[in-house]
Order: C-alpha cells, then structure tokens, then sequence
C-alpha cells in the first residue's frame, strides 16, 4: 500500500474513505469518486467504471467492482497507458467501532452489489461513478458528505432501498 494507506489505516477500526481524482483524458475536467472500506484491517476499493473489463477486479457486478485498482490509486490519465496516473485526493473519512455509523457504512458498501439498481447502465451524464457514490451518501444523510462541483451524475434524487 502506498504512503497514504499507511498513514491513514487503522487495523482496529471501521473506516470508510471517500476518495476522488480526475476522470481520464479527454475527461479530466470531471471528478471520478470511489470508497475505500476498511473493515478492521481488511482494506477494500469500491467503484463504478466507464469500461469495467479494463481492469482486473476481485469481483464485478457490471458497472460496479471491488478491488479493480490499489485502494488509493488515481485512474489513468490517458487510457492506454498505466504508466501516467492522476493523483488521487481524500474527501472524508469516517471512522468507529463496533455498531458505528462507519460499521454500517462498510456493511451498506459490502452489500452495494444487491441493492444498487444502475450497477449495469453507464452514461457519461449518470448513472456512472458519481451516480453510485452519490446513492451510498444518500444513504448516510447525517454525515453531511458532497461530492465535487464537477461530479457530472451525481444527481440528487438516488436513494436506496436498503440500509
């Protein structure tokens, strides 16, 4: 794991970092957001993708995939290449023990892949990545998370049905 991982992972805790860098060239003048969950030292990457099959994932479901890049890794800058990345940025963190909101949050992104209803649609304008992590931050009302102005997707009108 890279420097940030290092600094910021707590083995002992439940945390869940929003995490954000710039879409891939032409696209870079959007924000591209994934989660980062770390369930008491197992750290895990959630994330929707324009073109999932890209990249190796530890599993998919469509759009949505878990573990298809290190955790905190920005996205290519150009799509060809993984030799020129874009550096990734933290949003929030939240954190807690056993029965704490960030214990629910880690569970709600666990079980994302049953009830997150645009996991095989993909548009530019949403659902995409900003759609998905719009709709688990819906979830999660009181944690007072926003995405970047340049969340194109993001909408506001996606809730879940579980939690």
């Amino acid at each position: 794991m890279d420097e940030l991982a290092t600094n910021l992972i707590r083995p002992d805790k439940y945390q869940v970092f929003l995490m954000t860098c710039p879409a891939s060239l032409p696209l870079s003048f959007a924000s591209h957001p994934w989660f980062v969950a770390n369930k008491k030292g197992v750290v895990t990457r959630w994330g929707v993708g324009w073109k999932p099959e890209r990249y190796e994932a530890k599993e998919r479901w469509g759009h949505l995939s878990m573990d298809n890049l290190p955790p905190f890794q920005g996205l290519r800058v150009l799509h060809f290449t993984d030799k020129l990345l874009w550096k990734s940025s933290l949003i929030k963190v939240i954190e807690g023990d056993e029965n704490s909101i960030a214990e629910k949050m880690v569970k709600f992104i666990e079980e994302s892949p049953k009830a997150y209803p645009y996991k095989d649609t993909y548009s530019f304008l949403g659902p995409n990545s900003n759609t998905y992590a719009q709709w688990v931050i819906n979830s999660f009302p009181e944690l007072c998370m926003r995405l970047p102005w340049n969340s194109f997707g993001r909408g506001t009108n996606w809730k879940s049905e579980t939690k």
